[in-house]
């Protein structure tokens, strides 16, 4: 996709470089420096009658590319505010921003850190069902896994996850089932410079390039710096 010449670690808050990384769960991968806490979090929700399941966990840059494409080109749906399908708009900005209600930017997604997973209670799953994150899910079959970790986490209990993506913070609607690694994933975006993120943006072969390029100051403020919690 393009050629870079920066170190791999000022390379990883973009999804690109060598993360160190293990797999937790089939399948999904993350930062090694998060693996025990997040055992320790599985166990207590085992304890209390549930079964933290990995919906997502760390992507690459190209993987979160792939995803914004698709949906811009019509491949993946989109879905509204509400979470629910809605029509492709054909003017390049209002695409982009369609989008952005529910899929990061490239290069700026929390999971491409290896910090940040989306995670569900595979005890309440029927058998069969392909989970969708979305807030129907959150409020209905695993209201009571969310009500859980809410109450570690208020209780200071979460062995240092939380939820970024909560009602009042940026324009990203809110994600229950999106949880981060903190005190990691803080010293990961240590290294993020929105001039790198332009120039990765440059050498890309993105949908909507240029809609992204001509606003990603304000991009940057409504969708990336207040997630940088």
């Amino acid at each position: 996709m393009m050629n870079v010449s920066m170190s791999d670690v000022s390379l990883l808050p973009y999804g690109l470089g060598s993360p160190d990384l293990v797999e937790f769960q089939p399948g999904y991968f993350v930062d090694r420096e998060i693996a025990g806490d997040l055992q320790s979090l599985s166990s207590a929700a085992d304890a209390c009658g549930f079964q933290l399941r990995v919906e997502s966990a760390y992507r690459s840059f190209e993987k979160q590319l792939s995803i914004w494409n698709r949906k811009a080109r019509g491949e993946l749906p989109l879905l509204s505010a509400a979470g629910m399908p809605m029509e492709r708009p054909t003017d390049e900005e209002e695409l982009m921003y369609a989008i952005l209600t529910w899929s990061a930017l490239p290069g700026a997604s929390r999971h491409h850190l290896g910090t940040d997973i989306d995670v569900v209670d595979g005890a309440a799953c029927p058998e069969g069902y392909e989970v969708q994150l979305t807030p129907a899910e959150c409020e209905g079959m695993f209201a009571k896994f969310h009500a859980f970790l809410t109450e570690r986490m208020d209780a200071g209990k979460s062995f240092g996850f939380n939820r970024v993506f909560v009602p009042g913070r940026g324009k990203i609607r809110p994600e229950g089932w999106h949880i981060a690694h903190l005190p990691t994933s803080r010293k990961r975006l240590e290294h993020f410079s929105l001039d790198v993120l332009r120039g990765i943006y440059e050498r890309s072969d993105m949908e909507c390039k240029q809609a992204v390029l001509a606003n990603l100051p304000k991009l940057a403020e409504e969708y990336i710096y207040p997630y940088f919690v």
